[in-house]
C-alpha cells in the first residue's frame, strides 16, 4: 500500500533505475540545440478541454520565457480523437516530439520502441515518490514521467441535493445504497436532472470493484484475471436502474458529448477521477462540487489507488532530445507550472512542484480528498497490457449497447470477452 502521508510530506529518493534519470543522460549529444537568435522548435500535444488548453498555453509561454533557445508548438484535441491521431502518426513514423500520455497506452507504444527511453536524457525525478515511478517503466526502461496523481471518487452537486431536500452523502455506502441515492435524486429531479450516469460502463470503476473483491484485472502473463460471470455480475449492478430517472439515457449522453453529463448540468452526481474538478466546474458553471469515496460492499476495502493521472513522454525519433527533456522536466517539476495547473491535472506528483503550489477552494478539496482516503489506497497500477486502450474503449462501447438494449447481459459479456481474447492473442 502507498504511504500517502509520506508521499505528501517527504521527498522519496526513488528506485535505483529511475530515481535520478540525469545520472545516465547525455547533454548536447542527445540532440540538436538552438539559441535565443535561432531557437529549435518542438511539437507538444495534449488532450483536454478549453480549460486545460488555456493552462497549458500559459505553461508553454512560461517555459519559452525561461528557455529562449526553445520554441514549443502546442496543439490539443479530445481524448478519443487524440489516440486516433497518435496511431496514424506512429504508423507514418511522425509522432510529436513531446506528448501528454495516458497509462493505458504506455505499453503499446513503449514496447514497440516508439517512445524515447527517458533514462538517456536529463530529467530530475528526485522529488517523486518511488511507488509512482514504476507506472512509467517497462522492462527496466523509463518511458513516462507522471505529472500528477488522481483517484476515483463520487462527485456530487450540493446545491442540487439541497434543492431536492436530499442530505449530502458521506461516502460510506454500499452499491445498493449508492443506487438508491441516484434513484431518489432522479425521481425528485422530475426530469430537470438525473441521479447520474451508468458507472458500470467505466473500466476503471470495474477495476476498483475487482480489487474490492480481491480479483486481478490481468494476470502476470498478460491474460484476463476475471471471468465472464464476474463481468456479468458487475454489469448487472445497475440493471434495475436502466430506464429509470436514476441514469441519464444513453442517447442523451451521446448527444451531450464531448461534454460530460455532469458538466452539462443534467446529473447531480458522477463517478470518475478527482482531477476532473476544474473541468466540471468550468463546463457546468456550478458554484461548488464535492467529492466522497466510491461505494463498496466491504467497508475495509474500497479498492482505491493513486494512478498517474497522466504522464509526459517523448518520441523515440525526436531530433531534439535535449529540448524535449528540458520541457518535460519543466512541466513536471517547476513550481510555477504547479500554480498554473493546480489540481486540474491531478495532485502534482513532484514534491518540488507540490510544495510550490497553493491549494485553495476546489483545488484544496481534491488534495484533501486524496488525504482522506490514505488508509484505503493500494499500490499504483503498472502499465496495462498491450492493446489495453482498445479494450477500455470497447468496454465502454459494449456497455453502451447494453444500455441501449441492443445486447443482452450474456450477449454483452460474450461480445467483450471475444474482443479481449482476440486482442490478447494478437499481441501475445
Amino acid at each position: 500500500m502507498i504511504d500517502r502521508r509520506k508521499f505528501l510530506t517527504t521527498v522519496a529518493l526513488g528506485t535505483a533505475s529511475a530515481a535520478f534519470l540525469s545520472a545516465c543522460g547525455p547533454s548536447s549529444s542527445a540532440g540538436q540545440t538552438g539559441s535565443a537568435e535561432n531557437p529549435v522548435t518542438i511539437n507538444y500535444t495534449w488532450w483536454g478541454n478549453d480549460d486545460r488548453a488555456e493552462r497549458t498555453r500559459k505553461a508553454i509561454a512560461l517555459f519559452e520565457s525561461k528557455n529562449p533557445d526553445i520554441k514549443v508548438n502546442g496543439n490539443f484535441t479530445d481524448f478519443a480523437g487524440y489516440w486516433q491521431k497518435r496511431a496514424t502518426e506512429a504508423a507514418g513514423g511522425g509522432l510529436p516530439d513531446v506528448m501528454q500520455w495516458d497509462l493505458s497506452y504506455l505499453r503499446d507504444y513503449g514496447q514497440r520502441n516508439q517512445l524515447l527511453d527517458l533514462g538517456t536524457v536529463k530529467i530530475n525525478t528526485e522529488a517523486f515518490d518511488k511507488s509512482l515511478l514504476p507506472s512509467g517503466q517497462i522492462r527496466g526502461k523509463t518511458y513516462g514521467i507522471p505529472t500528477s496523481t488522481n483517484a476515483f471518487a463520487v462527485y456530487y452537486d450540493p446545491a442540487k441535493l439541497q434543492s431536492l431536500g436530499i442530505a449530502e452523502p458521506d461516502g460510506q455506502w454500499t452499491y445498493k445504497e449508492f443506487n438508491a441515492f441516484m434513484l431518489e435524486v432522479g425521481q425528485k429531479g422530475n426530469g430537470a436532472f438525473y441521479g447520474g450516469t451508468d458507472y458500470t460502463g467505466v473500466w476503471w470503476m470495474f477495476n476498483i470493484w475487482l480489487r474490492q473483491n480481491n480479483i486481478q484485472a490481468f494476470t502476470d502473463d498478460g491474460k484476463l484475471g476475471f471471468t465472464k460471470d464476474d463481468l456479468k455480475k458487475w454489469w448487472n449492478t445497475t440493471a434495475e436502474l436502466r430506464g429509470t430517472p436514476a441514469l441519464v439515457p444513453e442517447e442523451r449522453v451521446t448527444q451531450l458529448a464531448p461534454k460530460s453529463a455532469m458538466g452539462s448540468n443534467v446529473t447531480a452526481s458522477e463517478v470518475t477521477w478527482d482531477n476532473f474538478m476544474a473541468g466540471y466546474l468550468g463546463d457546468s458553471g456550478a458554484k461548488e462540487l464535492k467529492l466522497v469515496p466510491v461505494p463498496s460492499d466491504d467497508p475495509d476495502n474500497l479498492g482505491l489507488f493513486l494512478k498517474p493521472s497522466m504522464l509526459m513522454v517523448a518520441s523515440a525519433k525526436t531530433k531534439y532530445k535535449d529540448a524535449a527533456a528540458r520541457f518535460i522536466d519543466f512541466m513536471v517539476n517547476d513550481p510555477e507550472v504547479g500554480q498554473i495547473f493546480k489540481t486540474s491535472r491531478g495532485v502534482p506528483a513532484s514534491k518540488t512542484q507540490r510544495d510550490g503550489t497553493t491549494f485553495e477552494g476546489t483545488d484544496k478539496l481534491v488534495v484533501d480528498y486524496e488525504k482522506s482516503i490514505e488508509k484505503y489506497l493500494k499500490d499504483a497500477p503498472e502499465p496495462p497490457i498491450v492493446g489495453f486502450g482498445t479494450l477500455e474503449a470497447s468496454f465502454k462501447r459494449v456497455s453502451s449497447e447494453l444500455n441501449y438494449g441492443k445486447l443482452t447481459l450474456d450477449g454483452a459479456a460474450d461480445a467483450w470477452f471475444k474482443e479481449a481474447e482476440d486482442l490478447i492473442k494478437q499481441n501475445a
